[in-house]
C-alpha cells in the first residue's frame, strides 16, 4: 500500500505506520510504501495523524500506447470493484515520453471502465470529480502502469473537527507533523502565542487525551463504501483505538493565544466541538504581553508569513517575536516557528538550532527550532546584572 503525506513528514508517518502493524515499510518522496493487511489499512486512515491518504494498488500492467492503456484497463473486473449505481473519479499522475498528458490518460481509463460497463449491464457508473463514492488513481511512469484504490475518500486532514475557519488556518496533517518534529511527547506543557481558530492546540491536546486523529470524521471513508469492506471488523478497531482515550494520564497545561477576539472565538467553537474546551486555555493578548505557563514548555507557532495575512511590517513583527522570545521565555522553554519568508526570519536575532524544510500547501517554509536561555547564551546570569 502507499500512504501519502506531506514533504519532510515522512519518517514520522514511517514511525505512525509501524505502529499500526505495516510491514516493509520504505519512505518514499511525500508517500511511505508498506505492506499490510485490511485491518492494517483501517487503523491507518483512524489513527495516522501524518497521513493524508491511504491507497491500495489493485492492478499493474504495462501499456505502450493509448490502444493498450485502454485494453488492459477494460480486462480488469470492474464489476467486482466498482457498483454499477456509484459514482467514480480518477486521479491521474504520469511520467515518461509515452503518456505526457496525465488528464488524456485518466480520460483513456474512464472510457475503458465505463465502456465495460456499458456491454455488461448497458449502464454506467457516473463521474462525480466533488464527492464520489469510488477515488481512483492512475500513476503511471515510462511504460509502467498502476492503478490504486483511494481507502481514505476526502482528504485525512479533513479531520471532521473544524467548526469555525480563520483567515489562513494551517492544515492538519501539517501541524500534528510539526508537534511531532518539535518533540511533542505531551510530557510538558504546551502554548501556542498566535494560535488563530486552534489548529495546532486541538491537535496537541488530542495527542495529549490519545484521541485517534480521525475520532471526529465518524465512518465518512472511501473503504466503508467498498464491496470487500468488513463493517465488524472496522467497528472493532474503532473500539480497540477509542479505549486509549484519557490513558495518558496527562497533567500539564495546553495555552493559546491570540490578539484577535473573533478569531479566538473561532478557535473556543472548535474546541467546543471536540469537548477539549475544559483542557485548553485562551488568552487574548498581543503576543509580546503573553507570558507562557510556568515550567517546561514546548512553544509552537504559525506567524504571519505575509502571503494570507497581510502585516504592516513583517520585519518588525519577527524582531518583536524574537525578543519576546529571549525576554520572556526561559531555558524551561523551547520555541519553533514555521515561515516562508527567509527575509523576514533573520530579523528574530535568534540563532535556529534546527531547519526543517515543509511545505505549507505550495510555500516553501522552514520548520525552526530555537534554544531559548535566561539572559544571554555567553552570560546566563546577564539579565540579572
Amino acid at each position: 500500500m502507499i500512504a501519502k503525506t506531506m514533504y519532510g513528514l515522512e519518517a514520522i508517518l514511517a514511525d505512525e505506520l509501524q505502529q499500526c502493524g505495516a510491514t516493509d515499510i520504505e519512505q518514499l518522496t511525500r508517500a511511505v510504501a508498506f505492506t499490510g493487511t485490511m485491518e492494517t489499512l483501517y487503523r491507518a486512515n483512524y489513527t495516522c495523524r501524518t497521513a493524508l491518504a491511504i491507497l491500495k494498488p489493485f492492478a499493474e500492467f504495462d501499456a505502450n500506447n493509448d490502444q493498450e492503456l485502454y485494453d488492459n484497463v477494460s480486462q480488469i473486473k470492474w464489476e467486482k470493484i466498482l457498483d454499477v449505481d456509484g459514482t467514480f473519479m480518477i486521479d491521474s499522475t504520469t511520467s515518461g515520453t509515452i503518456f505526457t498528458h496525465s488528464y488524456y490518460a485518466a480520460l483513456k481509463t474512464k472510457d475503458a471502465i465505463v465502456d465495460r460497463f456499458r456491454r455488461m449491464f448497458g449502464r454506467r457508473p457516473t463521474i462525480n470529480t466533488e464527492n464520489a463514492d469510488y477515488k481512483l488513481n492512475l500513476h503511471i511512469t515510462d511504460n509502467h502502469v498502476t492503478l490504486l484504490m483511494n481507502s481514505s475518500g476526502e482528504s485525512l486532514h479533513k479531520r471532521g473537527y473544524r467548526q469555525a475557519v480563520g483567515l489562513a488556518p494551517i492544515n492538519e496533517v501539517l501541524a500534528a507533523g510539526m508537534l511531532k518534529l518539535a518533540g511533542w511527547k505531551c510530557d510538558r506543557n504546551f502554548f501556542d502565542p498566535m494560535c488563530g481558530s486552534g489548529t495546532l492546540l486541538i491537535e496537541a491536546a488530542m495527542m495529549a487525551n490519545s484521541i485517534p486523529a480521525q475520532y471526529y470524521r465518524g465512518d465518512n471513508f472511501g473503504f466503508c463504501r467498498w464491496k470487500e469492506f468488513n463493517r465488524a471488523e472496522w467497528r472493532n478497531i474503532k473500539q480497540q483505538e477509542n479505549k486509549k482515550i484519557g490513558s495518558l494520564d496527562f497533567d500539564h497545561e495546553i495555552w493559546g493565544n491570540d490578539i484577535d477576539m473573533d478569531v479566538l472565538g473561532g478557535a473556543e467553537e472548535n474546541l467546543q466541538y471536540t469537548k477539549l474546551h475544559k483542557d485548553v486555555m485562551l488568552y487574548c493578548n498581543s503576543f509580546e504581553d503573553q507570558d507562557p505557563p510556568e515550567g517546561p514548555t514546548l512553544i509552537v507557532t504559525n506567524p504571519p508569513y505575509g502571503e494570507r495575512i497581510k502585516v504592516d511590517d513583517l520585519n518588525d513583527l519577527y524582531t518583536k517575536l524574537g525578543n519576546t522570545f529571549k525576554q520572556r521565555y526561559g531555558s524551561d522553554c523551547e520555541a519553533w516557528l514555521i515561515t516562508s519568508d527567509f527575509d523576514a526570519m533573520k530579523h528574530i536575532g535568534l540563532h535556529p538550532s534546527r531547519k526543517i524544510q515543509l511545505f505549507n500547501g505550495s510555500l516553501d517554509c522552514r520548520l525552526l527550532k530555537f534554544e531559548l536561555y535566561d539572559g544571554s547564551k555567553k552570560n546566563p546570569s546577564a539579565q540579572n546584572l
